[in-house]
């Protein structure tokens, strides 16, 4: 049976800004799009061909306006695309920690959203763009 993992401090890195102190969940789906392949020798059978790569980074922050913290910090961001980085934990980058870095587009900022009496927070998804890596060192 393998190891069990719980995300307790995970460490969120926006266009070069450690925002881990703002984030309460993170995401990070890559997928591969299926390209059908099949042909009438395929048997009857759909073959696929593994296509494009693509993903999102998605985040829940809980969010702060005040001068220089969060809000301050994204919304000049809005429409650009800027480096991230993602890890399991705060500790330092290792085979049981590896991150995971690339570029997304900050194509969504929603700086108000929350009920009365609740933390505002801001829950994000913004698309990769490029290639995702993922490294151990």
């Amino acid at each position: 049976m393998g190891t069990k993992t719980v995300l307790l401090a995970a460490y969120v890195n926006v266009n070069s800004t450690d925002l881990s102190q703002y984030g309460c969940t993170a995401e990070l789906p890559i997928e591969v799009a299926a390209e059908d392949g099949t042909t009438f020798g395929s048997g009857g059978w759909e073959e696929n061909v593994g296509g494009l790569k693509s993903g999102s980074m998605k985040v829940k922050f809980k969010q702060s306006v005040t001068a220089t913290e969060l809000d301050s910090i994204m919304w000049p961001l809005l429409g650009t695309v800027v480096p991230f980085e993602l890890r399991v934990s705060q500790a330092a980058v290792g085979a049981s920690n590896p991150k995971y870095t690339g570029s997304v587009l900050i194509s969504k900022w929603t700086p108000i959203s929350g009920d009365v009496g609740k933390i505002l927070e801001v829950d994000v998804e913004w698309p990769t763009s490029g290639a995702v890596a993922r490294a151990v060192v």
